[in-house]
């Protein structure tokens, strides 16, 4: 991956990312019981984007600093949204938003770290998102489409989301704890030669 440039904001796979903001804006109005067929298709559409973004970043050869960023705050934004608006609209609880927002909760201190660290970072560094937390992405879609669907015995659902959420974050937490010291490694090895 390289340094951050704003050039490399209108590579597709970022513009794909870029589109879950919109997606996130629209959200509210269209997630209204009337209009409910409306929320899940936006919902549809922003799990499509995720999904796209990162096959087209690998498949084009055009993952970047800058649309690592963009996908991670497209992410976040959409699940504040979404859960903000179901919050709202008491479809759940406080508590249960923020069962369904661990990985989010997880990540985003992780999230912030990476960020700030990016510009010294090795070129081969990886923070893309791993098996697991496409999987808890998943069921975190699943979950809010259920709910939207009205789904009532959704219990099992929302503890399996957030028992993969927390999976999640904790995979990534991993992750970066074993590149920060294998990066602290390779510093003493150069000051000891």
């Amino acid at each position: 991956m390289s340094a951050y440039r704003s050039r490399d904001l209108l590579l597709l796979p970022n513009l794909l990312s870029a589109l879950r903001l919109p997606l996130a804006a629209a959200f509210p109005f269209a997630a209204r019981r009337e209009r409910a067929r409306f929320g899940l298709a936006v919902v549809a559409l922003a799990g499509l984007t995720d999904v796209l973004d990162g096959f087209f970043a690998r498949r084009l050869g055009q993952a970047t600093a800058i649309g690592a960023v963009v996908d991670g705050v497209a992410d976040k934004a959409f699940a504040a949204m979404v859960l903000g608006t179901l919050v709202e609209r008491r479809k759940l609880s406080p508590k249960t938003a923020l069962l369904l927002a661990t990985r989010e909760l997880a990540e985003l201190p992780l999230a912030l770290l990476v960020y700030a660290r990016r510009k010294s970072e090795p070129e081969d560094t990886d923070h893309k998102a791993n098996t697991l937390g496409k999987i808890a992405t998943a069921f975190e879609l699943l979950t809010v489409v259920a709910i939207l669907l009205g789904v009532r015995k959704r219990a099992p659902l929302l503890g399996t989301t957030a028992a993969l959420g927390a999976l999640a974050g904790a995979s990534y937490w991993r992750r970066e704890l074993r590149i920060t010291r294998q990066r602290e490694d390779d510093f003493l090895r150069t000051t000891r030669s």
